[in-house]
C-alpha cells in the first residue's frame, strides 16, 4: 500500500492484488447536474495488463480524455471503481494519490510542457527535484534518461534550441526518469510532422517492448495507433470496441 510520507525519496510500494495494473469497473463521470449534466463516461469497464501498450481513440467528446484523467488521478469517477495494481484509488488520501502520481505515473503531453529557460537536463531532473532527490543523483538519472531517448549530447540546450521532435523526446525522458509503472501519453505526436511522429512512436514502442513499461496513449491518428498492441475506441462515453493487434509497429 502507498505510504503516507511524502518526504522519502524512495518509491512508495503498492502491493499488487490483481493481474491488472489499471482496472476501471463501471466508471461513470458526470459534470454538472439536471438538464445541464454532461455524462462524459457511462459505465466504463477497462482492464490493462502490466506491459501493455494501449491506444485510446474516439471522436471529440467521446470520453477518452476523461478516462485518461481518471487513470492519471487528475479526476475522480462519479461512480464505479478505479483500481491501480489492485488498490482502490478512491480509498487513498489526497496525499497518497499525489504519491501515486509522483512515483508510479509518467506523463507526456502534446504541448511538451517544458520550462523554456531551463536546459533539457534540468527539465528532466524536475520530477526528481519534487521528490527531494540530491542534485548529483538527479543529474545522473536525468543524463541516463536523455541517453535513452538519444539526446545525451543535447543536455545543456534549452527547448528553444531543440526541434519539436527533440522537445518531445525530452518530455519522454522526463516521464522516464522516475521509472514509472505507467506512462500516460496524451496526443504525443499531435504537434509533429509525419517523420518526427514516427520517431516518437518507435521510441515509445521500443520502451514498451524493451523495458516492459505500460503505455496508455490517446491519439486521433490511426497510423500512430498502429504502433500499439491494443486499440480501445470510445464513443458517447462507452467503450465501443477493444481490439488486440499483435505486437504493434
Amino acid at each position: 500500500m502507498i505510504q503516507p510520507s511524502a518526504s522519502s525519496a524512495a518509491a512508495p510500494a503498492i502491493a499488487p492484488q490483481a493481474n491488472y495494473v489499471v482496472e476501471l469497473r463501471g466508471v461513470t463521470r458526470t459534470y454538472g447536474s439536471g438538464q445541464a449534466a454532461v455524462h462524459a463516461l457511462r459505465g466504463v469497464d477497462l482492464a490493462i495488463d502490466q506491459g501493455d501498450f494501449v491506444a485510446v481513440m474516439g471522436p471529440s467528446g467521446s470520453g477518452k480524455s476523461t478516462c485518461m484523467n481518471i487513470i492519471g488521478c487528475l479526476d475522480s469517477p462519479t461512480d464505479g471503481s478505479y483500481l491501480f495494481e489492485g488498490v482502490e484509488v478512491a480509498r487513498l488520501s489526497r496525499q497518497q494519490r499525489a504519491l501515486l502520481r509522483r512515483y508510479h505515473l509518467g506523463f507526456v503531453f502534446q504541448g511538451y510542457n517544458l520550462l523554456n529557460r531551463t536546459s533539457a537536463l534540468e527539465n528532466v531532473e524536475l520530477p526528481l527535484l519534487y521528490r527531494g532527490v540530491a542534485q548529483r543523483e538527479r543529474a545522473a538519472s536525468a543524463r541516463r534518461a536523455l541517453a535513452t531517448v538519444g539526446l545525451e549530447d543535447w543536455a545543456h540546450h534549452t527547448p528553444g534550441e531543440l526541434s519539436g521532435g527533440q522537445q518531445q523526446r525530452v518530455a519522454i525522458a522526463r516521464a522516464l526518469v522516475t521509472e514509472p509503472t505507467v506512462i500516460l501519453a496524451d496526443e504525443p505526436t499531435g504537434n509533429l510532422d509525419t517523420a518526427r511522429s514516427r520517431e516518437i512512436m518507435e521510441l515509445l514502442a521500443a520502451l514498451n517492448r524493451g523495458r516492459g513499461i505500460t503505455i496508455v496513449m490517446v491519439t486521433h491518428e490511426a497510423d500512430m495507433a498502429a504502433y500499439a498492441r491494443r486499440v480501445v475506441r470510445f464513443l458517447d462515453g462507452h467503450v465501443e470496441s477493444d481490439t488486440r493487434q499483435g505486437e504493434g509497429g
